[in-house]
């Protein structure tokens, strides 16, 4: 019996660039990082309203890990499944899927971790409501 593939609430395109290919023919590992910090910060502004320049809170990166089941290259069409684990009262556990453009098992999958901060203090705060209503209607994880 295999487990099914993850199911993420939100997929963005991720295109790889003739740039994100390294010495050994494939994707260089931190071009996935930046493929999953861009997915997780573009639905935050965009869907959930994150004011990233003025508002009051901001989400900083704590935690982060990805773990490699098998390769890309250029000029593989690849998108980033985007999905939280866990909603805390200051922190997001985002779980990340790298796909094949229309396929649903990744290829990769990554995790971050965000606490959400006081703009100023840099203390940690509240998951701002409108944040937190955008994750529990659009990408909260069912518990298992």
């Amino acid at each position: 019996m295999t487990d099914a593939p993850p199911v993420y609430g939100h997929r963005s395109p991720f295109p790889t660039r003739w740039n994100d290919d390294d010495v050994y023919g494939h994707v260089n590992n931190t071009v996935y990082y930046e493929a999953m910090d861009t997915a997780i910060n573009t639905w935050l502004v965009r869907v959930a309203g994150l004011d990233r320049l003025t508002g009051p809170a901001i989400g900083l990166c704590v935690s982060s890990s990805c773990e490699y089941r098998a390769s890309a290259s250029f000029p593989d069409a690849l998108e980033v499944g985007l999905r939280a684990g866990r909603l805390g009262t200051s922190s997001v556990v985002w779980e990340l899927g790298i796909l094949r453009a229309g396929e649903d098992v990744p290829i990769a999958e990554g995790r971050f971790v965000h606490v959400f901060v006081d703009r100023e203090t840099r203390r940690p705060t509240p998951v701002p409501g409108t944040i937190r209503a955008a994750i529990e209607r659009d990408l909260l994880r069912p518990a298992r």
